[in-house]
């Protein structure tokens, strides 16, 4: 289509690799103004965000003395569930169990401080990550298309490029 408007085939050889680098371009921005966010929140005051409000907590993965993991939870009064929070593990230690035993953590608070629920949104585009929802008895309820990160701008060139579905997971613990 480009040639047949054109006539350039330099131009239509090269519109892939420009279309590719704005795509990267627009993912990268949207993701470090999403980093940038999350570290002025409530990345900036683990203590205060999930320490020390009741039925929240923060537990931290270490292997051989380095931090490989992280998990939160947020405890929600009105439906009397937990959100599970933050869930990421390094990449060097992926594979490795981590992330299930951090998840199971959170299952335990959950049952420990007689939530009902327990909830969780994803971005996350692996099949690795959503399976292992599931292996922990999650269910899949939702999903939003087009979803917003904080620190986005809407601009049309960004949603041009950049495009995430919000999965929506539960899973009841006991009925209310």
């Amino acid at each position: 289509m480009c040639f047949v408007v054109t006539k350039s085939f330099l131009l239509t050889c090269c519109l892939p690799i420009l279309l590719m680098g704005m795509r990267y371009y627009f993912s990268r921005k949207v993701i470090l103004h999403y980093l940038d966010c999350a570290l002025h929140t409530d990345m900036s005051d683990i203590e205060q965000y999930y320490m020390k409000p009741p039925g929240s907590c923060f537990w931290v993965a270490v292997l051989d003395g380095n931090v490989v993991g992280i998990v939160a939870a947020r405890g929600n009064e009105e439906d009397n569930s937990v959100e599970l929070r933050r869930m990421s593990v390094d990449s060097r230690y992926r594979g490795k169990g981590i992330a299930k035993a951090l998840g199971r953590k959170v299952l335990e608070f959950a049952v420990l401080n007689n939530y009902s629920s327990v909830v969780l949104g994803t971005t996350a585009v692996k099949m690795a990550a959503h399976k292992l929802y599931e292996s922990l008895g999650f269910k899949h309820v939702g999903v939003v298309e087009h979803y917003t990160l904080p620190g986005m701008t809407h601009s049309l060139l960004e949603r041009m490029f950049f495009q995430l579905r919000y999965h929506r997971y539960r899973l009841q613990l006991r009925e209310e």
